[in-house]
């Protein structure tokens, strides 16, 4: 059997693949097996910081994999506290828990709120507001967060004490929290599977202002927005406030698995022994990837990706067949006449590699993509995109 065949056969059916198997790739350049070339906008879903195969990325995690490839959380090791220092250094956070992947941090996000809710205020304090249209993740207690009726179907009941407000409805968010039974409220700063919409910034101005006057804690899901891809090390930091919690993956070791929940002032002390814990979590192999991503997040990196940005958004603009450009940073949704599904497969066929969020195309070109191949993979979805919506009037 080849690969796609075996993949039918021995992989549980939950993925609506694409008709390509890569093989290779360097920069944000890839190739599959037959030797075709894709320039890629999609990085893993966010995922690939430098894009493939980064040099220093790849020393940085041979190196380590070969000195020390896992402990387990039972004893300390070197890249987990470096991390952990860098993180809390470069953001003001004071303590951060590491896990697997964005669900575990927003697990971990939740856990904590709880925790300092029935300290602080007892035991019937323990509801999460998030957003209508948000996404947190995809186990029992990370679906019941999301605010998105389709992913609950199937999959209930599922975890209490989740209440949606939509984004920008101060009423319904204030009437929640007069209750006095509100733990925190919980929002992605740019809505991503959501179809890439940021948030208006009144509104979480007012979330931060009567979260405060309240001991509601703030929590920031920034599992897609963090790690440089919003023209900021955090998103938080373009909107300028300090939330009490943030979650992150992703980006975060530039192609391997890690989560990171990071705990501010109120929260830093919220866990004791054996209230939470990861067996993989601080891998030291991916807080080695983690260190070589993150050590290079800094102010050239964060004016590229807002150069970047501008450079689509000109290039785009009133381009036939595209209606709106939206999102921040590389973390770009384009609205077209003809629907982001059916142009990422045409995309796909002209060696551009992109994603969909909702009916929407979704881009997350890594951060230092060179100007020369994003111009042409963005003229190649200015041409497809005015094809494939004259084919459709037609």
């Amino acid at each position: 059997m080849n690969t796609v065949e075996k993949d039918k056969t021995y992989v549980a059916s939950t993925y609506n693949r694409f008709p390509v198997v890569l093989k290779e790739g360097s920069g944000s350049v890839v190739y599959d097996e037959n030797g075709k070339k894709y320039i890629d906008l999609g990085t893993g879903i966010a995922v690939n910081t430098f894009g493939y195969s980064d040099k220093i990325w790849v020393e940085a995690v041979s190196k380590q994999a070969a000195a020390l490839n896992h402990t387990s959380n039972l004893y300390y090791h070197g890249p987990c506290a470096s991390l952990a220092e860098m993180l809390c250094e470069k953001t003001g956070f004071k303590k951060v828990f590491f896990s697997n992947s964005g669900a575990e941090a927003n697990e971990c996000a939740i856990k904590a709120a709880r925790k300092y809710a029935e300290d602080k205020k007892g035991s019937d304090c323990y509801n999460i507001i998030t957003l209508e249209n948000s996404f947190h993740g995809r186990t029992i207690t990370t679906l019941a967060a999301t605010g998105q009726e389709k992913f609950h179907k199937l999959f209930t009941p599922l975890t209490e004490g989740f209440l949606y407000v939509k984004p920008g409805d101060r009423e319904a968010l204030a009437n929640y929290i007069s209750k006095g039974n509100v733990a925190a409220v919980m929002f992605e700063l740019v809505q991503g599977e959501g179809g890439v919409m940021p948030l208006e910034k009144d509104f979480v101005d007012f979330i931060v202002k009567i979260c405060r006057e309240n001991d509601v804690l703030v929590v920031c899901d920034e599992v897609q927005t963090g790690n440089g891809r919003t023209g900021a090390l955090y998103c938080y930091q373009n909107y300028g406030f300090m939330p009490d919690i943030i979650s992150t993956a992703k980006g975060l070791a530039g192609g391997l698995p890690l989560g990171a929940t990071l705990l501010g002032d109120k929260v830093k002390d919220v866990f004791s022994f054996g209230d939470h814990g990861s067996t993989f979590g601080a891998n030291p192999v991916c807080c080695a990837g983690a260190l070589s991503v993150l050590s290079r997040l800094d102010e050239n990196v964060f004016e590229g990706v807002r150069k970047r940005e501008n450079l689509i958004r000109d290039t785009l603009k009133d381009a036939k067949g595209i209606s709106g450009v939206y999102g921040m940073g590389l973390m770009i949704g384009i609205e077209v006449a003809c629907g982001g599904p059916k142009l990422a497969g045409a995309l796909l066929e002209k060696g551009v590699l992109v994603l969909t969020a909702k009916n929407r195309l979704r881009l997350l070109p890594a951060l230092n993509i060179p100007e020369d191949i994003l111009l042409e993979a963005l003229e190649i979805i200015k041409t497809t995109a005015a094809e494939l919506c004259d084919t459709e009037a037609i």
